[in-house]
C-alpha cells in the first residue's frame, strides 16, 4: 500500500472522528458547561455547517496554493481548534473552537481527496481515492467508538485531546512522505454550481440532503435515545458505536459490488426503505439493550449503505465532472447533519429523546421520493438518448447511458 495515501487517509480518519465523536460524549459535554443536551448538540452543527459551506469555497480560491502546504495548513488549524474545545473554558469558547476545527477540515478533506490521484498512476485513481475515503468510513467504526471510550476512562477533554493527536500524527506524515503533488487546473466557482442545473443531479442531492438530515436527528443525540439500553454505561455506549461503525464499513463494500451488479436504484430503494422502517420502531427498540443492538447494527448497515450506491449514481450521470459532483454532495451530508441536529435539539424538549426515530424516519422517507424522482429523470434521459434525441445534460456526461 502506497503510504502516501495511507497517510491522506490518516487525516480523514481524524477528520471523521471528529465528526462523529461529539454524539458519544454529548451527555458529558452537556453536564460539564451546564446546558442542555440540544444545546450540546450545536457543536455538531456548527462544525458541520462550517465545513459545509466553505470546502468549496476554499478548493476554489485556493486552487492555485501547493497542495502539501494546503494540507499541513488544514491540520494545523484542525490540532489547534481541537485543543482549544478540550481546555475551553466556557461553552461559548467551545462553540467557536468547533467552527474553527470545521474551517480546518475544510481546507484539508477537498484537498486530501483531489490530491489522492494525482500522486498515482493513471490507471490507479479510482483506487486511491476509495482508499483516502475508507478513512472517512472506518473512523466511524473505530475513531468515534474509541474517543467515546477515553471519555469513559476518563472524560470527554481527553478525547478531544485523541482527535488532536490524530491529526498532529497525519501531518507528520505529510511532511515525511508528501513532496511535490502536481496541481490541477483552478476550477471556477460558478463551474461547482453548474451541475446543479441538471435536475439528475440536483435531486440525488437533495435525496442526500434529506437522508443525513434523518439519519443525524437520531446520531447527534444516540446517547440519548438509547439511554434506557445503555444505563450510563459508556463502555457500552462505545460497544454499540462499534457495531454501527462496523456494520456499515462491510455494508459499503458489498453496496459498491450491488450497485455495479443491480444498478444504484435497486439498492437504494432497499436501503432507504429498511432505515425508514427502523426508525419507525426505534422507540420501542432502544428500550432494552436486546432489541438496541439488533436496531443499531440494521441502522449501520442500511443506512451507511446508501453512500456508495449516491455517489455511484452521481458519477455515472457525469464522470467528468466527478470531483465537483462528489464535493457538492459532501457539502449535502454536512449540509444534513447539521440540519438534523437542529431539528433533534428542537424535538427533544417537545417529544422527549426516544421519539427522535419518528422525525428521522419521516427525512428518510422523503429522501427515497427524491431518490426516485432522480431515477425517473434518468431514465427518461436514457430514452432520449436512445431515440437520437438531444437531452439537456451536463455538457460533461458521458456518452454512455447511466445505469439506475
Amino acid at each position: 500500500m502506497d503510504r502516501r495515501l495511507l497517510v491522506l487517509a490518516l487525516g480523514m480518519f481524524a477528520l471523521g472522528t471528529d465528526s462523529f465523536v461529539v454524539a458519544g460524549v454529548l451527555p458529558e459535554i452537556a453536564r460539564s458547561f451546564d446546558v442542555s443536551i440540544g444545546a450540546a448538540g450545536q457543536m455538531t452543527t456548527l462544525y458541520s455547517i462550517t465545513y459545509a459551506v466553505l470546502a468549496p469555497v476554499i478548493a476554489t480560491f485556493a486552487a492555485h496554493i501547493p497542495r502539501k502546504r494546503l494540507l499541513l495548513v488544514g491540520l494545523a488549524v484542525f490540532v489547534v481548534a481541537n485543543l482549544g474545545t478540550a481546555f475551553a473554558p466556557s461553552f461559548g469558547f467551545a462553540l467557536a473552537t468547533r467552527a474553527l476545527a470545521g474551517f480546518g477540515a475544510a481546507v484539508y478533506s477537498p484537498t486530501a481527496t483531489g490530491s489522492a490521484p494525482m500522486i498515482v498512476a493513471p490507471d490507479r485513481r479510482g483506487f486511491a481515492i476509495a482508499v483516502v475515503l475508507t478513512g472517512l468510513t472506518i473512523s466511524t467504526a473505530l475513531g468515534s467508538p474509541a474517543g467515546t471510550i477515553i471519555a469513559g476512562l476518563g472524560n470527554w477533554h481527553w478525547t478531544m485531546m485523541f482527535v488532536a493527536a490524530l491529526a498532529a500524527l497525519a501531518g507528520l506524515g505529510v511532511m515525511a512522505f508528501l513532496s511535490h503533488i502536481p496541481m490541477l487546473p483552478p476550477v471556477s466557482f460558478a463551474k461547482r454550481l453548474k451541475p446543479l442545473t441538471d435536475a439528475r443531479v440536483s435531486l440525488t442531492l437533495l435525496s442526500s440532503l434529506l437522508f443525513f438530515s434523518g439519519v443525524f436527528i437520531v446520531y447527534t443525540y444516540f446517547a440519548v435515545v438509547f439511554d434506557r439500553a445503555i444505563d450510563g454505561n459508556s463502555m457500552l455506549l462505545g460497544a454499540m458505536l462499534v457495531m454501527w461503525g462496523l456494520a456499515g464499513v462491510v455494508s459499503n463494500l458489498l453496496a459498491g459490488r450491488l450497485s455495479d451488479r443491480i444498478g444504484s436504484r435497486a439498492v437504494l430503494v432497499t436501503m432507504l426503505a429498511v432505515v425508514t422502517a427502523n426508525f419507525i420502531f426505534l422507540k420501542w427498540t432502544s428500550a432494552s439493550l436486546w432489541t438496541a443492538i439488533p436496531a443499531v447494527v440494521v441502522w449501520g448497515t442500511f443506512g451507511w449503505g446508501v453512500l456508495v450506491p449516491q455517489q455511484h449514481r452521481l458519477v455515472t450521470i457525469a464522470p467528468a465532472a466527478a470531483p465537483i459532483l462528489l464535493g457538492l454532495n459532501n457539502s449535502a451530508t454536512f449540509f444534513g447533519a447539521t440540519a438534523g441536529s437542529l431539528l433533534g435539539a428542537a424535538r427533544i424538549p417537545m417529544f422527549g429523546g426516544h421519539a427522535l426515530g419518528y422525525a428521522g424516519a419521516v427525512l428518510v422517507a422523503a429522501s427515497l421520493i427524491g431518490s426516485e424522482f432522480a431515477a425517473r429523470k434518468i431514465l427518461a434521459a436514457n430514452r432520449q438518448s436512445a431515440s437520437g434525441e438531444s437531452p439537456a445534460t451536463l455538457h460533461t456526461d458521458s456518452p454512455k447511458q447511466v445505469k439506475v
